[in-house]
């Protein structure tokens, strides 16, 4: 066996240095000439100047416009109450008629789908003025 005649058992990982060696030279792998070939190159993403055109939308962060109004028909109530009861909003959550927005109670407008014929009063909601002929005419009173 002479030192010629070996091979060896395994391929070699790393490719033969070749021409003026090593892996960077000349440019290190950043192109020639312009922004990126400079030291201290930092280009701002193309995204964010996208986004910085972009309008701000009103209400971010915080809820300018605030809760909304949930409306109730006098069907729903028909059905929730009885005759001679005052009616708050309160109530009309603890009975299961509407939901809690953002753990408290919301502003109620009452419509005036359907009919109602019980003798009731309400204080704290707000009334089409089709509801509130309704109640007025059942002998109700809304305030």
């Amino acid at each position: 066996m002479q030192k010629n005649s070996l091979q060896p058992k395994t391929e070699l990982k790393k490719a033969k240095i070749v021409g003026r060696g090593g892996k960077r030279g000349k440019t290190a792998g950043r192109g020639t000439k312009g922004q990126s070939a400079r030291a201290g190159n930092k280009k701002r993403p193309e995204l964010r100047d996208i986004i910085k055109k972009l309008p701000k939308l009103r209400g971010y962060r915080f809820n300018v416009i605030g809760n909304k109004i949930v409306t109730v028909t006098l069907t729903q109530l028909e059905k929730a109450v009885t005759a001679g009861e005052k009616i708050t909003p309160a109530m009309l959550v603890s009975r299961g008629v509407i939901h809690n927005q953002n753990g408290k109670v919301p502003a109620v407008k009452i419509l005036g789908t359907g009919s109602i014929t019980k003798a009731v009063k309400f204080s704290g909601f707000s009334a089409s003025d089709s509801a509130k002929t309704a109640i007025e005419s059942a002998k109700g009173s809304i305030k």
